[in-house]
């Protein structure tokens, strides 16, 4: 598809393609290219072009802007990047947790490490879904496929599958109550997700690491920028394939 804005430009300008490939010191058959196939040229390149035909870029390349405000929006997500799980101040949870009013989405295999480190933490979740806040607990299957195949991994045995089976029996008193929905996934993680409104911890997955040993990025959601939504796009699709977790199944 042909740029005719381009075209247009060039011509109302009176150059010649040699004289405007002079002037920004780049080859006429490039400047053809731009025009014939709507080829975005480099940052450097379309400032100098619009230097010379005297127009905005974001005329002649609307989608290139559109894509240089996409990834200033994105860079603006990220708050913190924490070289392991341990590295994230336990305070922090603790207030993300206290401070939501929306949402909290958790997405791990286990995630013991939020009953370790919050004495009530099953209590701030009742609190906070009597408060409006949709609560939506996702853990790993003790007896799934992809538990096993983690625990094979990191060497451990059937030490994952048990937290995962600790994790259910200490979430029981939050199971069934209205504002908190719980899903069991059998699912290969590539990162733990945990959001709090418009915060979201990715917590990385290295092969053969523990969860609290790889990097964690903090992201803050951005009008425009693509963390945020990307990882709540993962969280989504384990959500929709994994099974409703009732009260009794737990026990």
């Amino acid at each position: 598809m042909a740029n005719e804005r381009l075209r247009s430009a060039i011509s109302g300008s009176g150059m010649t393609l040699a004289a405007l490939s002079e002037r920004i010191e780049v080859d006429p058959k490039t400047i053809e290219r731009w025009i014939s196939t709507d080829r975005v040229p480099h940052r450097t390149n379309r400032q100098a072009l619009c230097a010379a035909l005297g127009r905005d870029e974001a005329f002649l390349w609307p989608a290139a802007v559109s894509e240089a405000r996409a990834q200033s929006a994105s860079q603006a997500e990220f708050v913190a990047m924490h070289p392991n799980r341990g590295s994230v101040p336990a305070g922090t949870w603790q207030s993300l947790l206290e401070g939501a009013t929306e949402s909290i989405d958790l997405l791990a295999f286990a995630a013991s490490f939020f009953h370790d480190t919050i004495a009530d933490f099953d209590d701030v979740l009742l609190r906070k879904a009597r408060q409006g806040v949709r609560v939506r607990l996702l853990f790993g299957d003790p007896a799934g496929r992809a538990v096993r195949i983690r625990g094979e991994e990191e060497d451990i045995g059937d030490s994952l599958s048990a937290r995962c089976s600790l994790t259910w029996k200490y979430l029981r008193p939050c199971l069934g109550v209205q504002g908190i929905e719980a899903r069991m996934h059998d699912t290969t993680l590539y990162s733990s997700t945990f959001r709090f409104d418009e915060d979201l911890f990715a917590n990385t997955h290295a092969y053969g690491a523990p969860a609290n040993h790889s990097p964690v990025l903090h992201l803050h959601r951005v009008l425009g920028g693509r963390l945020f939504p990307h990882f709540m796009g993962a969280f989504e699709r384990v959500w929709d394939a994994a099974t409703l977790v009732q009260k009794d199944a737990a026990a």
